[in-house]
């Protein structure tokens, strides 16, 4: 194989078009990419490089998103959200090294299966009430989760969908709250010393993979219609609740 130094060019060329079909299908699908990718991304950089790696990688792509869906931002949600996903992130950087995430992943696993009952297999709009300022919470709750396993974006679906906004302030507001627990995450990892050269390598790869997948998924998703939209999005639930079961099974 092509290497430079201890970098496997090879992986990084697989880590580039993986990135780029994940982002594809998380911008038409309000998430779940990443999610997807964990499974493999064990196999090719080993278990503990996934969760850094694949923080970093999403977080070069989202400037990009970010842009494309700037006039798309719910502010406040964003304004509920994005404090209380520092401490989540401070507090899973502490504890990654000691935390068993296998009930987590079971249980995430769990929720995210059901959604396609709870919307009656997408014919359903909204399942429960949600209010803008459940996100206080749901902020902290998910971003620990997702730092210690490197992706659960699909569990906020549901919370997103029940507020009764559009697919593209969906992928707008969970974008820009995406961001800034992105600037966290990485901060926090960096911080308690998880990240080292090959990881920032591994998550370039990604990231660039992200960032045009993210551009080609912006055009498809101009497209659909909002009840296509909802169908992919409780499709893509399923399957990553599938993934995260599967996975600690095995």
């Amino acid at each position: 194989m092509i290497s430079i130094g201890d970098i496997d060019l090879l992986t990084c060329l697989i880590l580039f078009i993986l990135g780029l079909g994940a982002f594809i299908l998380s911008t038409i699908s309000g998430g779940g990419g990443a999610l997807v990718l964990v499974p493999l991304l064990n196999l090719l950089i080993g278990a503990k490089a996934t969760a850094p790696a694949l923080n970093l990688g999403t977080f070069i792509g989202r400037p990009v998103r970010l842009w494309l869906f700037r006039n798309d931002i719910d502010w406040t949600i964003s304004a509920y959200y994005i404090p209380s996903a520092l401490f989540g992130s401070i507090l899973a950087g502490w504890l990654f090294e000691k935390t068993n995430i296998g009930l987590l992943q079971v249980l995430a696993g769990v929720f995210l299966i059901s959604t396609v009952f709870q919307y009656r297999f997408g014919k359903k709009q909204i399942s429960f009430p949600v209010k803008k300022h459940y996100f206080f919470f749901l902020g902290f709750i998910v971003t620990f989760i997702s730092t210690i396993i490197g992706a659960v974006g699909p569990i906020l679906n549901p919370f997103y969908l029940n507020t009764g906004i559009s697919k593209e302030k969906l992928t707008g507001t969970k974008t820009a709250n995406s961001f800034f627990t992105g600037i966290f995450q990485i901060s926090s990892y960096a911080f308690f010393g998880l990240l080292n050269n090959n990881l920032w390598i591994f998550g370039l790869s990604l990231g660039l993979g992200a960032t045009i997948g993210n551009i080609i998924g912006k055009s498809t998703l101009n497209k659909m219609t909002e009840k296509s939209f909802r169908v992919w999005v409780i499709a893509m639930m399923v399957v990553s609740g599938f993934v995260l079961i599967i996975k600690q099974l095995r």
